[in-house]
């Protein structure tokens, strides 16, 4: 195999084991197959073309439409023309395609599902990161650069995963193995075009093995990277933080959120059915109690998102409800409350609205949807707390009587986009015509939804909550919880009634004797609207999920057997069920109805975490600068080892104890001149062998624009390496030290800016690493080979 094929070979390689970073990405895995076929597909046209002397932008730009071409027929075949050739119809597909991906990204957590969005987007990046390697190492070659893009594969995997990979030290060695590998290669690489540069005998001697140097500071940079997280404390270091379950220790793995409403999908391809919490108490409300997280409120034209929320010191108690009146009824109730480690959730879970609760750690209040969040990074994993809750019974008559909401509420939450189809006021019209009040209307969507309208809870379909998306699962009457309460918000506003949707869990199994027991199938998403007298209030459209409030009246209960209108579960989806719901209301509040099998239950995971607001730098920054301070160990060992490898070639401006006299020894003569060849190295000027020292002391000079005190200087070393290396016997020279700084002086006064910069931190000279790497793997082979030759003989004489 030729330098250049291997070298090809590496920078394939080195992509491949920097790509395995972006596995815990998908789920399943199977995109890396394509993925490592394009890697595959850019090395073997990129060394084509550089075998047909073709110009290296060209075969940048043609390894870049192939892999290109081959993304596309994967994921887009279908539109084209005979099946091999893009038609009109495909770039209709391909927009299509990034606009799944780009909902997608915003909608499903990590590991999200292999959607055709997101396999495009992490074949194609990896096939550009193989362009990009391929064509730094190979075409242009210059394989220290080709670490960014290696780089940039490894950090968009290992940061989007976060801490709660594992296997992300294994990521970490993979790629550093990988680009390591690659730099040996072009070593080699630079060793075939150019030769060895006048090693002595005692060269490596005179440089004390330095060579060494380099790959000391690279075990001892991949070692601390590794350890760091072992020996640091126990930071959270991911890039998301707060989504429900993004960290803890289940074994059917966590649930996190990129978004404040993530697809059912993410949580039902989880594989087991995790407990979450368990709570206690003797009131007869916990049998229909939801566990509250936080509240959207803001409606932005894209999707529903919690709004920017100010938070106080958490009173006590907290304050009443705003809009509860005095003349509703209402008491209070206590709920021991355990959160289990495998929820990790920046706001505390509980029953709404609370009236007292005192969790321990950091808490803040945030009175506009009452809701407590974490200041500083505090979560509420693990944690055992009591709250104080209070159960709202308003009648029918009190909500039809209601007065209007207050400016102050109308402002805030009767916002609409402005990209809101017309048709979905219209519909919400329709659904309530005949209604005179703002409760009658809220019942008649509620009940729509639920039992009326035809719909079907599935599991199979995207979860936007945009405008586009609310309007397509109003015609289509499929999708699950977070489409029924974010298209039930947005219709209730339409109509002038202030709503919101809420995020938290559906009541959870009665295991007797005031015990209950939430797990991962329970999460969920209701709609929240404000009726004065009463403030906000719950309301339940998703049929066969949670429990439709007493205050909704008859009218919410679900029918004992499905209607003409209602449809049956679609055949071939698992995770579609009827509208109606078979179990009665009353059966459902006790706890009573057969549990739905996991897949058949919605997810509405928490909001981001927020930002703290505290003094002192969060463990996210120190574990971000201490990942820094490695990445910039590792660019910079270099320079830290081309500068250690001079300082012991000239001994750092002492005298060196020589030969006989004072002067130096012929190993300390070459070192000099070796030194002096890789100091016009790094500054652009490579050696050539077939030169001999006098002759290459004036190169030097010409192309370095030397002085007339530097040639000197570069002829005084020449003549004493030719002395060393050509006569019988000579005397030591001078020390040379002196003569070598005074020509890199000169060097770098006539050198661009550009090339100083690259001599300081990507010298060439560097090349030497792989070199001795070299020498010592022949040196190893050939003792293997006259030790099994030596073996072999002794067998032969004794048969």
């Amino acid at each position: 195999m030729t330098t250049r094929a291997r070298l090809t070979v590496y920078s394939a390689l080195a992509t491949a084991l920097a790509m395995l970073g972006l596995t815990p990405l998908l789920r399943p895995a199977g995109w890396i197959i394509p993925a490592g076929g394009l890697i595959l597909v850019a090395a073997l046209v990129g060394a084509g073309l550089r075998r047909l002397t073709v110009a290296r932008p060209l075969i940048v730009l043609a390894q870049l439409f192939a892999v290109l071409y081959l993304a596309l027929f994967g994921a887009i075949h279908q539109s084209f023309v005979v099946g091999v050739l893009p038609g009109s119809g495909s770039v209709q597909a391909f927009t299509s395609l990034l606009q799944s991906a780009g909902n997608d990204i915003g909608q499903y957590a990590i590991p999200a599902p292999a959607t055709p969005g997101l396999r495009f987007l992490l074949i194609l990046a990896v096939a550009v990161v193989a362009v990009a390697v391929d064509a730094l190492a190979v075409s242009y070659r210059q394989a220290a650069p080709a670490g960014l893009p290696l780089l940039a594969l490894y950090s968009v995997g290992t940061g989007l995963a976060g801490s709660d990979d594992g296997a992300t030290w294994l990521w970490f060695l993979a790629t550093g193995a990988g680009y390591l590998m690659l730099l040996f290669a072009e070593g080699r690489d630079r060793l075939s075009r150019w030769g060895r540069v006048f090693r002595g005998a005692g060269a490596a001697e005179s440089s004390g093995g330095l060579p060494t140097g380099g790959h000391q500071i690279g075990v001892v940079a991949l070692v601390c990277a590794l350890l760091l997280p072992v020996l640091a404390p126990n930071w959270d270091l991911s890039l998301v933080n707060g989504g429900f379950g993004d960290s803890g220790s289940g074994s059917g793995g966590n649930i996190s959120a990129l978004s404040p409403v993530v697809s059912l999908a993410d949580a039902l391809r989880r594989p087991s059915n995790q407990q979450l919490i368990r709570y206690h108490g003797t009131d007869p409300a916990l049998a229909t109690a939801y566990l509250r997280i936080t509240a959207l409120d803001e409606f932005n034209g894209q999707e529903w998102k919690p709004g920017t929320q100010k938070d106080e010191a958490v009173p006590n108690p907290l304050p009443r409800p705003e809009g509860l009146a005095g003349d509703v009824a209402s008491r209070t109730f206590d709920t021991q409350i355990s959160v289990s480690p495998d929820l990790s959730t920046s706001w505390l879970p509980a029953p709404y609205p609370i009236n007292q609760v005192r969790p321990p750690g950091d808490w803040r209040y945030e009175p506009a949807v009452g809701s407590l969040i974490g200041d500083h990074g505090q979560q509420a994993t693990g944690l055992n707390y009591t709250v104080s809750s209070l159960s709202i019974d308003p009648t029918a008559d009190q909500l039809r009587a209601a007065p209007p909401a207050p400016k102050s509420i109308t402002d805030s939450y009767l916002g609409l986009p402005a990209n809101l189809p017309s048709q979905v006021k219209d519909i919400a019209l329709q659904v309530t015509s005949g209604k005179d009040t703002a409760y009658d209307k809220a019942v008649a969507l509620q009940d729509w939804f639920s039992t009326t309208g035809g719909f079907t809870y599935s599991t199979s379909v995207p979860s936007d909550t945009g405008p586009a998306a609310i309007l397509k699962f109003l015609q289509d009457k499929k999708g699950f919880c977070v489409h029924f309460a974010s298209s039930m918000a947005a219709m209730a506003r339409t109509l002038g009634i202030p709503a919101r949707v809420a995020v938290g869990f559906a009541p959870g199994q009665d295991l007797g004797n005031g015990d209950y027991v939430v797990t991962s199938n329970d999460y969920h998403a209701w709609p929240e609207l404000y009726f004065s007298g009463a403030g906000w209030l719950r309301f339940e459209p998703t049929p066969s999920r949670g429990v439709a409030p007493d205050y909704t009246g008859a009218q919410a209960a679900p029918s004992s057997s499905a209607g003409p209108d209602q449809p049956s579960a679609t055949a071939g989806d698992p995770g579609a069920t009827p509208s109606a719901d078979a179990c009665p209301a009353a059966a459902r509040k006790q706890g009573a109805c057969e549990q739905p099998d996991q897949g058949q239950h919605s997810a509405a995971p928490a909001p981001l975490a927020a930002t703290p607001t505290g003094s002192g730098l969060p463990p996210q920054l120190l574990g971000l600068i201490a990942a820094g301070a490695v990445v910039l160990l590792l660019l910079l060992w270099p320079m830290v080892w081309r500068a250690r490898l001079r300082r012991a070639r000239l001994g750092g401006g002492r005298r060196r104890p020589g030969g006989p006299g004072g002067g130096l020894t012929e190993a300390q003569v070459l070192a000099a001149w070796q030194e002096l060849v890789d100091s016009a190295w790094d500054l652009g000027i490579p050696p050539d062998e077939a030169y001999s020292p006098r002759h290459t002391g004036e190169r030097i000079s010409e192309a370095g624009g030397l002085d007339d005190s530097a040639r000197a200087a570069v002829g005084r070393v020449a003549l004493a390496t030719e002395r060393v290396l050509y006569a019988r016997e000579a005397e030591p020279p001078a020390p040379l030290g002196p003569d070598v700084r005074e020509v890199r002086a000169g060097l770098l006064a006539s050198a661009a800016r550009r090339r100083r910069l690259r001599a300081l931190l990507l010298p060439p000279s560097t090349a030497r690493v792989g070199w001795q790497l070299a020498d010592r793997l022949l040196a190893l082979r050939l003792r293997g080979r006259a030790a099994a030759t030596r073996a072999a003989a002794r067998l032969g004489r004794r048969g």
